[in-house]
């Protein structure tokens, strides 16, 4: 083959290549400003006692929780997918067996998170551990995309947060990164974040009137953090029975909030962009 034939062949080969790069970048969904790379790039900072390299303890009256959900795998333990339609079925695995041994943590041994990587969609679910070390709950997901999954949970006293992602197939429209917001009106109600340093309150009226939330999972509310592009995972709890929370989140950087809180029997969920 003549050399101008061979380099012909050879571009026409570079073109299929990087073709198919943006292809899977279509797929994948978004990771704006490669703000997941970057801070893959990153060393790794040490864990506190009781919690897996990666940041501080998690827990009530007041404590930062760790930024975790940014692998598949810590500390030995494994995140393996088997289903996610119409029911999401998943085990912890160590040494390439079922983990069933698992702590209660805030009224449960498992919490799934189950988000879209565009923020949108976001579930909290509690599987049920079944007799073949597998966790099983019913998940709908009504638009197509890249989602991520998070499980949340606690083993021989060490708290784990190992998260991976799936697709739904069909065409899928990704929504920007929303504006910064402090105000939600889910299910009729107001919800007004006050942010003071670190600590994020939240007050919650209906028809004007304030309410007191109830107990849900052993708490006044629950608050998951999703950090912009790598949907690093912060979830914490609030100070005392109220709807404060310590939350050190990093400066300059935006963050998906889902806080949800029980009244009149209901689970409501309030969104925001920090």
């Amino acid at each position: 083959m003549s050399a101008p034939l061979k380099l012909a062949g050879f571009a026409a080969l570079l073109v299929l290549v990087f073709g198919a790069a943006i292809a899977a970048g279509d797929v994948i969904g978004p990771d704006r400003e490669g703000a997941a790379k970057q801070r893959a790039e990153q060393p790794p900072a040490h864990g506190a006692m009781g919690v897996p390299d990666g940041g501080m303890a998690e827990g009530h009256g007041g404590e930062v929780a760790a930024i975790r959900g940014l692998s598949v795998a810590e500390g030995g333990l494994s995140l393996e997918v088997a289903q996610t339609s119409p029911e999401l079925v998943f085990s912890v695995v160590e040494d390439g067996k079922p983990v069933r041994d698992f702590d209660v943590e805030h009224e449960k041994r498992m919490h799934a998170i189950v988000v879209r990587r565009d923020g949108t969609g976001f579930q909290h679910l509690h599987p049920e551990l079944g007799d073949d070390g597998a966790w099983r709950v019913p998940l709908t997901l009504s638009e197509p995309g890249t989602y991520r999954v998070f499980a949340d949970f606690s083993h021989d006293g060490t708290a784990y947060t190992l998260a991976t992602d799936f697709s739904v197939d069909g065409a899928a429209t990704y929504r920007d990164f929303p504006a910064p917001s402090s105000i939600d009106t889910p299910d009729g109600y107001d919800v007004q974040l006050r942010a003071d340093g670190e600590e994020l309150t939240f007050d919650i009226t209906r028809d004007g009137q304030p309410i007191t939330t109830e107990p849900y999972l052993g708490a006044g509310g629950h608050l998951v953090a999703l950090r912009e592009g790598d949907l690093a995972f912060l979830h914490v709890h609030p100070n005392d029975d109220g709807v404060a929370f310590e939350a050190d989140l990093e400066p300059d950087t935006r963050y998906h909030l889902y806080l949800q809180f029980k009244h009149e029997g209901r689970v409501h969920t309030a969104e925001f962009t920090r």
